[in-house]
Order: C-alpha cells, then sequence, then structure tokens
C-alpha cells in the first residue's frame, strides 16, 4: 500500500473532523481514487467496506500491486485453505488490473475449467458495475461469455482455462495460477504432477507475452507441486521466483513479524482453531495444507514403512509384529533410559528442548515411550530433567551439553541425577544412521496413540530436510547408548564435566 493512499486513509475514515472539511463530493472522489490506485482500497470501495483487512491480505495485495507495476514479474504465494488468497488474487485483482490497464490481457486457471469459470465470472461482474464509474473503461458487450471476456474499444481482457486444458487465441501479461491441484489424489499422483508441470511449460507459458508476469497462489499438497517445482528448478539456476509462505501459525523468520505459533489470520481462525484442526487431519496433511510444509509420504533415512507399534495395558508391553502377531513383556522385564536435546535460548531461531524416555527390552528392543518438547529459557530446563527422572526412573540420562553450557550442566549434576554426556562427536546424518538401520530391521516401536507420536514421526520423515531435527538428534542417541549400554552402566551413575564418558557408535 502507498504513503499517499494510507495518508488519504487516515484523512478520510478515521479523522471524522478532517472530513468535515471536504463536502461528501469531495470524500466520494477521494475514496474512488484511493480505489484507483490501491488494490486493497479497491477491495474495500467495491464491497462497501465488507471486505475484512488483515495483515497478510494486505501483504499479498502489495505483492499484486507490485506484479501490475512489473517490479514481481514471477510471484509465488502459498497460503493455507480459507484465508482468503482467491477473493483477493483470482476474483478481484483481474478487475482492478484490467480497469488499469485495458490494453493488457490476463489469463487465470485453476485446477478445473469449472472454477476458473467461476473466478472468471466473478471478476467479470465486478468489472462490469465498477470499472466504469472507478477507470472510466466498460465490458464489450460483444465479448462477454464467461471463458473469455474483453474490453469495449480496448485490446484487453480475461481468458479462463482449466489446468491442463487448452488456451488457445489470447496471449497473457498476467498469467495467474489459483490451486493447480483439486485434492491429495491429483497431488499424489505422479503422472498428474507431471501433466501439470508440462502443461505449465508447453501450455501456459508459451501464452505469456514480453515481458509478462506469472502469479502462481496454492495450498501445498506435496513436496513436488507445482510451487514446490518451481522452487527446485530455481534452486537448481533455473528461473528466479519471489516466494512468500504464509503458514496458519507463524514459525521462525516469519514474513509478517508474528510471534511463533501465531496465528495468520487470528479474527477468523485463531490458534485455538487451528490446533483443534491439525488434530483432526494429523501432522502430515496439517504440514502440507496449513504450515505449506508438505513432508515425503516415505523418507530418506527414516521410512514410514519401518515403523511399528506397542501398546502397554499397565502391566505388559505388547508388540504389534508385522505378521500380526504379538510380543508381549512385562514391565518388571524392562528398563528405560533418557536421551535429552537441550535447547540454547528461546529466540525465534532456538531450538526445542527434547528429553525422549526409551524401554528396553529383553531382546534389545526399543520402545519409545514418551517425548517431552519444548522451547525453555535454560533455567528451567533441570526442572524437565528432575520430572522426567520420578516419572520414568531411567537408569541414565544421556545429555548433549553442548547448547547448554557448564553451569547448567553442573546445576543437573548437583540434582543427583544418573547424567551420561553424549558428546556429537558425528554429523547429524552419521549419528542417525545406526537408530535407521534399528527402525528398518523392526527394533523400534512407538506408542500408539501417543498425543506426541505425529509430529515425532514427521520429524523423521522429513529429516534430512526440515527445520527442526532435534526430536532426531534424540532418537540417534538412543541408538548410540544402547550400543553402549553395559559399559556406560559398569561406569560412575554421574560423571563430571571435566571428566566426561564419550559415547560413539564407532
Amino acid at each position: 500500500m502507498s504513503t499517499r493512499s494510507r495518508k488519504r486513509s487516515s484523512q478520510t475514515r478515521t479523522q471524522g473532523s478532517r472530513q468535515e472539511n471536504f463536502s461528501a463530493e469531495q470524500l466520494a472522489e477521494i475514496w474512488k481514487a484511493d480505489a484507483r490506485e490501491s488494490l486493497a482500497f479497491f477491495l474495500e470501495y467495491e464491497s462497501h467496506c465488507a471486505w475484512q483487512r488483515a495483515r497478510h491480505l494486505e501483504l499479498l495485495c502489495s505483492k499484486l500491486e507490485a506484479v501490475e507495476r512489473g517490479d514481481i514479474p514471477r510471484l509465488i504465494i502459498t497460503m493455507p485453505p480459507r484465508h482468503g488468497k482467491s477473493e483477493v488474487s483470482s476474483k478481484k485483482f483481474p478487475a482492478w488490473f484490467l480497469g488499469r490497464n485495458p490494453e493488457k490481457e490476463i489469463i487465470i486457471s485453476s485446477y478445473g475449467a469449472d472454477l476458473a469459470y467461476d473466478f472468471s465470472r466473478l471478476a467479470r461482474e465486478t468489472f462490469r458495475e465498477w470499472a466504469p464509474d472507478l477507470f472510466g473503461v466498460e465490458l464489450a458487450k460483444e465479448s462477454g461469455a464467461v471463458g473469455r471476456w474483453g474490453i469495449s474499444g480496448h485490446r484487453g481482457g480475461l481468458t479462463a482455462a482449466g489446468v491442463g486444458g487448452p488456451i488457445t487465441g489470447r496471449g497473457a501479461h498476467v498469467a495467474i495460477i489459483d490451486d493447480p491441484f483439486k485434492n491429495d489424489e491429483e497431488a499424489n499422483s505422479t503422472t498428474y504432477r507431471e501433466k501439470v508441470w508440462n502443461w505449465y511449460l508447453s501450455t501456459l507459458r508459451t501464452r505469456l507475452a514480453p515481458n509478462g508476469a506469472i502469479v502462481l497462489i496454492q495450498t501445498r499438497w506435496h513436496e513436488d507441486d507445482l510451487a514446490g517445482r518451481l522452487i527446485k528448478e530455481m534452486g537448481n539456476g533455473g528461473e528466479e521466483w519471489e516466494v512468500l509462505n504464509l503458514p496458519a501459525l507463524a514459525e521462525e523468520n516469519d514474513p509478517l513479524g508474528r510471534t511463533l505459533e501465531e496465528a495468520l489470520w487470528p479474527e477468523r481462525f485463531d490458534e485455538k482453531a487451528l490446533k483443534t484442526i491439525k488434530k483432526a487431519l494429523g501432522t502430515y496433511w496439517w504440514s502440507a495444507l496449513y504450515q505449506q510444509n508438505p513432508k515425503s509420504l516415505e523418507g530418506k533415512h527414516f521410512k514410514r514403512q519401518y515403523f511399528r507399534y506397542y501398546g502397554f495395558d499397565g502391566e505388559y508391553y505388547v508388540l504389534n509384529l508385522p505378521d500380526g502377531n504379538q510380543k508381549r513383556w512385562h514391565k518388571s522385564q524392562c528398563f528405560c533410559f533418557q536421551t535429552c536435546d537441550p535447547a540454547g535460548s528461546t529466540k525465534t531461531t532456538a531450538d526445542y528442548f527434547v528429553l525422549g524416555t526409551w524401554v528396553v527390552t529383553p531382546h534389545r528392543e526399543l520402545l519409545l515411550r514418551d517425548i517431552i518438547r519444548e522451547r525453555l529459557e535454560g533455567p528451567d530446563q533441570p526442572q524437565l530433567f528432575r520430572v522426567g527422572y520420578q516419572r520414568w526412573a531411567p537408569v541414565i540420562q544421556g545429555v548433549e551439553p553442548t547448547n547448554m553450557g557448564l553451569t547448567l550442566f553442573q546445576t543437573l549434576q548437583r540434582m543427583g541425577l544418573p547424567l551420561v554426556e553424549l558428546k556429537p562427536d558425528k554429523d547429524k546424518v552419521t549419528r542417525a544412521l545406526p537408530m535407521a538401520a534399528r527402525y528398518e530391521v523392526g527394533a523400534v516401536y512407538h506408542l500408539q496413540g501417543a498425543a506426541w507420536l505425529d509430529d515425532f514421526e514427521e520429524e523423521l520423515i522429513g529429516f534430512n530436510n526440515a527445520e527442526n531435527d532435534d526430536q532426531v538428534d534424540v532418537a540417534a542417541y538412543a541408538a548410540v547408548v544402547l550400543a553402549r549400554l553395559d559399559e556406560i552402566l559398569a561406569g560412575d551413575d554421574i560423571v563430571t564435566y571435566e571428566d566426561p564418558v564419550e559415547i560413539s557408535p564407532f
């Protein structure tokens, strides 16, 4: 939004005394001038102020205004469903753009021709109603069909088409692709993804006018969907795109400056509502559709097909085997230990504090019993160590002290906890390989139905291509500890910082 527009807004709508200096006709002209210049004001103007301003929608408007000016030739915007993206980009922006640029053409496309026609119809009706008064142009009577409509006395207009379908007869100064995939079935189909990619290259891309712009706005479905493919191609030296990612709950380096886990549009979907949606969807679909961070279904190092599960009835650990049989271990036959990756700070770039509790069976199967995962200040971390010890009575608590520092580690020692220092003597991937091997041979089990289970598994699947890997570190150290458990237990229970026990899988 321009400085001049913001100044007008404050003069004409928020300062009643200032408005008294203008006649009704003058105020109307100022209001119309705002709408001609600013997409956000246009949305307010044509809706009689019914359009809900929100930070993310104002940012979207500013990016589309930059497209109109020619400042952004390639734009990808990813947003959750039901957050207003199509209202702005596909229903109103085309009318505003063509009012300002009646000699130019727009192509709008979506996963189906019917939806693209719906967008075109709404853009056409908005143009029909408001363009004559605001921009002095009007809809051409002879070419007003919803699939292709023009502007009277000018060469510009709009063409609508479904993704994968033909686009004939007209080019585009701006090509808008709004949600190229309808559902998970399309997005998860390699054949269909290739169809969309080939359509983009051979059909849509070839209709672009010199210096034309492309706007892709979508909800993410798959790591190799159209946005994912274009971003990957850019990383390999392909065409440059401006990418604006707007997750439902804020993550690190949020483009709106939100705090962590702050809602994108709290007036419609607050944090509580979004977390209810997350619980209903599960972590995989939540990550893709709402956080715009789709993950592989299989994983590179930890594969979903290797995950096994167990239950606990209060007395027995019941391991579910792949052949449908079960293996039962009484709790008295087992013992547990803990591994921890402490957090260094609570800044927006900080990792999580993660404490994992692992049960060891007589056959040396590892059963993940519990995960505590929180962002904590350093002084708050010892209390969770104590809580974990009192609840599960682990034989050892393995901790990587790299981030926590000498003072905090010595505090834990003085608490009388059975600490073992874990040294990160290998890179993260190498350190994780022994645990990945244990998963592959079916020697690791997860507690079925645990509240933390989805987040834990998705982090394993996403490794080594995910923002957080704290839980992977905790799992990797579990395999390291298990491999040296007898040696560790034969030594001192509490290890001094000056004389640490270094544990290595090699």
